[in-house]
């Protein structure tokens, strides 16, 4: 079902069963939109006795810079390869307010934060990263695939307390031509610094999902969900 509204991103919402008890809200990557992990539900194979409501949402459609200005639906600009260099500040910023919105209608559907996960795909990783650390409510887990920590010299100052225990799954492909393997390494170098506990995989592949991933972000959801 997709959720159209003036006040909140557009989103498809998938219910596993009447009256959630927990939301995994699930960002996608750049030039997709929230169609692109509708099809794994099935596969992450979780358990049916707790009911979590799936919302994809759609990134705002944007001009993004390393793409020739070409006009797709991105969380923030991308102006440089080096992704960390001249970030898009501001447009993160706004995604991430975007996103908080939803998580406080969420609080207000009857799911506290404590039962909503923070997921994403490379862009939409990092603004997993990105509103989860810096939530004033703890989150169940924040899930980061093919991504990095963005804004990264504003961490020590913006984190909250409040998820500084939260479970972090971070994954990874070895040969990603798109977010090179070394900026997510020199991410989770940060972040196991500055105190998180960070569950941390690395796969054979590229930018992408494979099954042994699913295996695991599986494996994961089931702790962080109890």
């Amino acid at each position: 079902m997709s959720l159209p509204s003036s006040d909140y991103l557009p989103a498809i919402e998938i219910e596993s069963g009447s009256y959630p008890t927990h939301t995994i809200l699930w960002m996608h990557g750049l030039g997709a939109d929230g169609n692109d992990f509708t099809p794994i539900i099935q596969e992450l194979e979780l358990p049916p006795q707790t009911t979590i409501r799936f919302i994809f949402p759609h990134a705002p459609e944007q001009a993004v810079t390393i793409n020739q200005g070409l006009v797709m639906r991105a969380w923030y600009d991308i102006r440089s390869i080096n992704l960390n260099h001249y970030e898009d500040e501001i447009g993160i910023r706004r995604s991430q307010h975007a996103i908080i919105a939803m998580i406080e209608r969420e609080n207000q559907r009857g799911i506290p934060s404590s039962n909503i996960v923070l997921a994403g795909f490379s862009q939409g990783g990092v603004m997993a990263l990105q509103v989860g650390l810096r939530h004033p409510d703890k989150l169940a887990g924040i899930m980061v695939l093919s991504a990095y920590l963005p804004l990264a010299h504003t961490l020590v100052k913006e984190a909250h307390t409040a998820n500084a225990s939260t479970s972090i799954f971070m994954a990874h492909g070895s040969h990603d031509p798109i977010v090179p393997i070394h900026l997510a390494k020199t991410s989770r170098q940060q972040l196991l610094e500055s105190g998180y506990q960070l569950e941390w995989h690395e796969y054979a592949m590229t930018h992408s999902v494979c099954a042994e991933e699913l295996d695991d972000i599986s494996k994961w959801l089931r702790q962080v969900l109890l």
